[in-house]
């Protein structure tokens, strides 16, 4: 920091602000307490104060927001977290700081928080807070230790053993579940499996004929970009013989494991056709259609659609695609490369799904394939774009490392992206380079923040080199830019310059829609523009309509990678928890 504060101080330091903040708290003092946040100074809140996810700026309106809810939540207790990863000097988006643990008590439950100090003035003040919710009282998570006691697990002849009880459950003959989960990949499954574990009867359904398919079905080649080390699912991380990076097949069968193991009811080959909120009965009526083609109508409190940010395939309508005498397929049905050997392939999109499409045939055997890029694309070595990830690589726990990762504010988040895009392109300067010199148009995303941000923002636009990006710097795979396109033919595309590239294949790596319109059709117009925004960052930094309220009561949606989807799972949970329990209205 600048001298006044050193290892050997860090817990004391810590102790130290927390006690003041104690204080502070207690007075009432809205200057007092504010005096204790540096001049650049974040809170985030996740449920412990505000039943909600909020981002607050500036030590003023820090004050002004906490203090009204001290009267009813009766905070106390704030002390370093014990048997936790203790207080020390640690580097975060440039800034050297004091990074600590602490746990406290309000009326709801325990709760953690995440405090990190800089030097101002001559004393260590708040420049980063946050609170978090880990616990309602009374119906705490059996999985942190407390097994489950109002089920007699003895041996019960002439009973109903432990496959009888599954049989019942999973059936909902005579009952319907408080909650319907919509999707059961690793969304659908963290959200059912943190539910069923607050004693929540959850049922998750999903349209495909078993648990996984979703992946399985996804192109040939398709393997996570990021790796297994982030990527663990709540209760049942996965083994450590795992591969660096998961294959979509893989994943899949883990999450059919999963489901039977977390012992969660999942309807498969299940499809949600209706849905209707009653205002005066505080409940949905849905229908669902069955694969045998019978329908059950259910009546749960709560809908979680976890349909996935990619979720329903865009398909352009380009001038002359319809004439085109070939084969067209979205990047989602895209298949195998083996099946166009010798042919020549078009690709639309230069994104994940659009490069890894093209290595795919190149290595295939495919006769030519081309690339279109319609705009610039962020793009970074494989082992580069793991950067953000670094936290998961010290020596704490990885319960810790979670925590940590989500009390970052937005502002000093995407201030971290900047740094580590800025180093990923120094590291990436060769290959970057490269593709420039073959007309390649590259971006560093919105203000230099790089691929999360842009994930954040519209669920793409980048790319983690895994070979593809060499093959168009070595002319293995050719490049066309869109602008340069004048329409597409029988035979392939027609460029502006009158030459044509032929085509047997056109493949759209054009994306997908939002969660919000892939809901539209079974909800409705009107109680679809009632939701509000879902994706991207909000004026707080929060993701709008991500596991938090929406502007359908009852409505919830969860979505993401791996390791949001296993952080933000909980506080889904815990919500819809609170709401059975008539803590939240």
């Amino acid at each position: 920091m600048d001298g006044v504060l050193t290892d050997t101080s860090a817990k004391a330091a810590a102790e130290s602000w927390l006690g003041d903040f104690t204080a502070a708290l207690a007075s009432g003092d809205a200057v007092r307490l504010a005096a204790l946040f540096a001049h650049e100074c974040f809170w985030r809140d996740i449920l412990a104060f505000t039943w909600d996810l909020h981002t607050t700026s500036g030590a003023g309106a820090i004050a002004e927001r906490i203090l009204p809810t001290v009267a009813g939540l009766a905070p106390r207790g704030l002390k370093l977290a014990m048997g936790r990863t203790p207080p020390r000097l640690v580097k975060r988006a440039g800034t050297d700081v004091i990074e600590a643990i602490f746990t406290f008590e309000t009326a709801v439950g325990p709760c953690n928080g995440v405090v990190r100090l800089v030097s101002e003035g001559g004393k260590p003040r708040g420049w980063t807070f946050m609170t978090a919710l880990d616990e309602i009282r009374g119906h705490e998570d059996p999985a942190n230790g407390r097994r489950w006691q109002d089920v007699d697990w003895k041996r019960n002849f002439g009973g109903e053993n432990w496959a009888d009880r599954r049989r019942r459950a999973v059936a909902y003959e005579d009952r319907d579940p408080a909650v319907l989960v919509v999707g059961a990949a690793q969304a659908g499954l963290m959200a059912a499996a943190r539910l069923a574990m607050l004693g929540v009867d959850t049922l998750a359904i999903d349209r495909e004929e078993r648990i996984g398919d979703s992946w399985r079905r996804r192109y040939h080649a398709l393997t996570l970009h990021n790796e297994t080390r982030v990527n663990h699912f709540p209760y049942m991380p996965f083994p450590r013989s795992w591969p660096v990076f998961i294959p979509k097949d893989m994943l899949a069968n883990w999450f059919e494991l999963y489901a039977e193991a977390m012992e969660l009811n999942v309807w498969t080959a299940t499809e949600l056709t209706a849905a209707a909120y009653d205002e005066t009965a505080k409940r949905w009526n849905v229908t669902l259609k069955r694969a045998d083609g019978s329908e059950r109508i259910m009546h749960p409190r709560h809908v979680v659609f976890c349909n996935g940010v990619s979720t329903i395939p865009k398909m352009p309508d380009l001038p002359g695609l319809g004439d085109f005498k070939g084969a067209v397929r979205h990047s989602a049905d895209a298949g195998s490369g083996t099946d166009w050997k010798g042919k020549r392939a078009l690709v639309l999109g230069t994104g994940t799904s659009g490069h890894d499409v093209a290595q795919d045939l190149v290595v295939s055997g495919a006769a030519e394939v081309t690339i279109i890029q319609n705009r610039p694309t962020l793009i970074v070595s494989l082992k580069e774009a793991q950067a953000p990830y670094a936290l998961y690589d010290e020596d704490i726990s990885f319960e810790d490392c979670d925590l940590l990762a989500a009390s970052f504010p937005y502002p000093i988040y995407a201030r971290a992206h900047q740094n580590i895009t800025k180093m990923n392109a120094e590291a990436d300067r060769d290959l970057l380079e490269g593709l420039r010199k073959r007309g390649f148009k590259l971006t560093s995303g919105p203000d230099g923040t790089g691929w999360q941000i842009m994930y954040g923002n519209r669920g793409g636009g980048y790319y983690f080199d895994a070979g593809c990006s060499q093959m168009i710097v070595d002319g293995r795979v050719g490049l066309i830019q869109f602008a340069d396109i004048e329409r597409f033919s029988a035979d392939g595309v027609r460029l502006k310059d009158g030459s044509v590239r032929p085509a047997d294949l056109i493949v759209l790596a054009t994306g997908y829609e939002g969660q919000k319109e892939a809901v539209r059709g079974v909800l409705g117009e009107e109680t679809t523009d009632r939701i509000g925004p879902v994706w991207g960052f909000d004026e707080e930094g929060e993701l709008a309509g991500m596991w938090r309220p929406t502007g359908q009561p009852g409505l919830w949606f969860l979505a993401g990678g791996l390791a949001q989807c296993r952080i933000f799972s909980k506080v889904l949970a815990l919500q819809i928890k609170a709401r059975e329990l008539g803590l939240v209205s």
